[in-house]
């Protein structure tokens, strides 16, 4: 009996340890990326080494939304961020600054570019001096300095977006399709591109237009793409999604990332929003209207903001509004900041703004119109702001006109300015124009 025991045993550990090795000879299953361990990835089901293959997958958006705001994803190469200057309102804060300074008088034409369609999205200057621009023409266009076509890269819809440009020359906008694109800066090649929300692209109406991403990207310093939609997405340099946090309402305005990795984003549920670097929320600011623009954080770390509620917001990094500004219209202007701390904002009451760090106003500039468009801050401290007046003009830091350009449509848009003092300017005539 304690032989035919002691068999049983035997036999039942040796059945164990070959199940346990056969287990271990299996690939590992999975329902999403955390769900491996390490930088393996969830494909099909298994845990695999991430390759061309699954990137290529990816780039198609086969694994988009798979991971969740908290979501521990491993870095699977990150990069170095952009290139000052490479993305909207300059860099990742949003600070409205310029590579250069302002003509110093109204400066001449130089040379024009027409694409086929409105631009809506600011011009930006690559590092090698190529310009990039979005048009509702359902194109990127990629521009010489001599203001020769380089390329031009088809979307599946209108563009809005302000192009952003890595350290490693690619560029990313996005469309109304829905996607997040990655084009080759010096070839104008598809990179990848990404699939961002679950909306019907061919649709019209609130909840179709919810996944446009039309406003961005910004690029974090690790090289994570920033972009809203249908929420707000952070994205691997290699087309991954990085995490996904989602909101009410569209996502128009282009993220902005503080120096401690805090993203805030701003939304048309009429609230701004403060994200973790790894996408948990750690606070909400509601306001009485839509919140259209984009935020941006100041050299003080409060964080500026405008509302349809017609007001201008200074809000503390916990969350609490230090003070507000109300105007006499809507706020969609993202601010900028001058050198000493001014901060500058534009209102649909047709009024330039400039604010101490207070609050108080140290002057107002009136254009003919609504200004819808950001200000941008030369190194000299010119501000350069544009209205649907058809004009943009150039002020300076003490509220003097200095020169203005006409243009044949609004101007929504911020100009860029190369360091050689060369004035780029694109608006609602499809038309991008260079001033020297």
């Amino acid at each position: 009996m304690m032989m035919r025991l002691a068999v049983m045993v035997a036999g039942a550990v040796a059945l164990a340890q070959l199940a346990c090795a056969g287990r271990r000879g299996q690939t590992e299953g999975c329902g999403k990326d955390t769900d491996c361990k390490g930088s393996r990835v969830c494909e099909q089901g298994a845990c695999i080494e991430p390759g061309p293959a699954s990137a290529a997958r990816r780039a198609r958006g086969g694994d988009a939304g798979a991971a969740q705001p908290g979501d521990a994803v491993g870095d699977p190469r990150a990069a170095a961020g952009a290139p000052p200057f490479a993305m909207f309102g300059g860099d990742a804060r949003h600070s409205g600054r310029r590579a250069g300074a302002a003509p110093a008088k109204r400066p001449k034409e130089a040379w024009t570019y027409a694409a086929a369609g409105p631009i809506a999205g600011s011009p930006t200057v690559g590092p090698d001096g190529t310009i990039y621009v979005a048009s509702h023409d359902k194109a990127i266009h990629a521009i010489a300095a001599d203001g020769a076509a380089r390329w031009t890269f088809a979307t599946g819809d209108r563009s809005w977006s302000t192009p952003a440009v890595a350290e490693d020359g690619t560029v990313y906008a996005g469309s109304d399709d829905d996607h997040l694109y990655a084009i080759d800066g010096a070839t104008g090649k598809l990179t990848w591109k990404l699939r961002l929300g679950d909306c019907d692209p061919k649709g019209f109406g609130p909840e179709s237009s919810r996944c446009d991403v039309d406003g961005g990207p910004t690029i974090g310093a690790d090289g994570t793409i920033y972009v809203g939609g249908d929420g707000v997405h952070a994205v691997w340099p290699d087309g991954r999604l990085r995490w996904k946090f989602a909101t009410a309402e569209h996502v128009s305005g282009a993220p902005a990332i503080a120096d401690d990795g805090t993203i805030y984003a701003t939304s048309l549920d009429d609230a701004l929003y403060a994200l973790a670097p790894d996408g948990t929320k750690r606070w909400e600011l509601r306001t009485r209207g839509d919140v259209d623009g984009a935020a941006s954080v100041g050299p003080d770390g409060r964080i500026y903001v405008g509302s349809d509620d017609d007001a201008l917001y200074a809000v503390e990094p916990d969350g609490t509004v230090a003070w507000k500004l109300v105007t006499a219209g809507d706020v969609r202007s993202t601010p900028a900041f001058g050198a000493d701390g001014t901060i500058y904002v534009g209102s649909y009451d047709g009024n330039l703004y400039a604010l101490a760090p207070s609050g108080q106003v140290k002057w107002r500039f009136a254009a003919a119109d609504k200004i819808h468009a950001s200000p941008g801050v030369t190194t000299d401290g010119t501000v350069l702001i544009g209205s649907q007046d058809d004009h943009l003009y150039a002020v300076s830091a003490d509220g003097v006109l200095r020169w203005y350009l006409e243009a044949t449509g609004d101007v929504d848009t911020t100009p860029a300015v190369s360091q050689d003092g060369t004035l780029y300017l694109a608006g609602d005539d499809g038309v991008v124009r260079a001033f020297r």
